[in-house]
């Protein structure tokens, strides 16, 4: 099956910025596929359009990784590994978390298509406390992007044991009767 020229254009895109390209055109974008350097209008109406498209891969990506904790069968280690696979995706591809986090790409897109990470921990959450699901869904997410957050920022260095202790500290935290 061959891809399209949409994907194939997202996947140049997505390869620049995680070789570190600072300003990433729909000019070295076309190059990159090889193709002309009108093609990527065809698909995208600007820069902006692209970039919201590799922010959505993104997502799908994240959504991915953190789907993997599914095979674990207990909700609680579920969660955490959740977590770990949150940061580790932040740590492995930080110029993408960036850009669907921080610089606006991924604020552009519907925030339904940008759930799919979110929904699996909310589910998880709400299998482990189901009176505190909401609350305890939010407190997770805060963690495990904080996290991610000051580990790109430099100032949170690898430390798996660590981020693990934290997780289920608030793992355990939301399975206590308060």
């Amino acid at each position: 099956m061959t891809q399209s020229l949409h994907d194939r254009l997202v996947d140049c895109a997505l390869a620049l910025l995680e070789e570190g390209e600072a300003d990433i055109s729909l000019r070295a974008v076309a190059r990159a596929a090889q193709v002309s350097a009108m093609a990527p209008y065809r698909h995208f109406a600007d820069k902006a359009a692209l970039m919201a498209a590799v922010a959505l891969r993104g997502f799908a990506m994240l959504e991915e990784q953190a789907a993997y904790a599914d095979v674990v069968a207990d909700s609680a280690a579920a969660l955490t590994a959740q977590g770990l696979a949150y940061i580790a995706f932040a740590r492995r591809h930080s110029a993408l978390f960036r850009l669907m986090f921080a610089d606006g790409a991924g604020n552009e897109l519907p925030h339904e298509q940008c759930r799919g990470a979110y929904a699996l921990m909310a589910r998880r959450v709400s299998e482990l406390a189901p009176t505190k699901s909401e609350a305890g869904a939010l407190a997770c997410w805060g963690l495990v992007h904080g996290l991610a957050t000051l580990a790109l920022d430099g100032r949170l260095p690898p430390d798996p044991a660590g981020e693990r202790a934290a997780l289920a500290l608030l793992t355990r935290a939301l399975t206590t009767r308060v």
